[in-house]
């Protein structure tokens, strides 16, 4: 466990499926940490409005966040090897201030 890293709990349940006899899931449940604060990187892109849909600034977050933090923990990993480069760039252009 890491000194300084915010902690989360994560619930997955699925409420309805593609179709009325699609297999119904168990909720996944996952505790995990984060060097940053989640709740705060949702709040803030959900500010900047960067898609259509509302929703999808928080999913894109957590997903963001989720991906990264991983990659960051593994980041020796041969899996990343060839994406670190983008992903840092990727980032950069994200928190870039916006260009309105």
């Amino acid at each position: 466990m890491s000194k300084r890293a915010y902690k989360y709990h994560l619930r997955l349940e699925q409420v309805a499926g593609i179709a009325p006899d699609s297999p119904q899931h168990a909720p996944l449940e996952l505790d995990f940490e984060n060097h940053d604060d989640i709740f705060s990187i949702v709040e803030r892109l959900q500010s900047r409005q960067l898609f259509a849909e509302p929703g999808q600034s928080t999913e894109f977050a957590i997903g963001l966040k989720l991906f990264s933090e991983v990659m960051l923990k593994n980041r020796q990993h041969p899996l990343f090897e060839e994406f670190a480069p983008a992903f840092k760039a990727f980032m950069q252009r994200l928190k870039a201030p916006t260009q309105e």
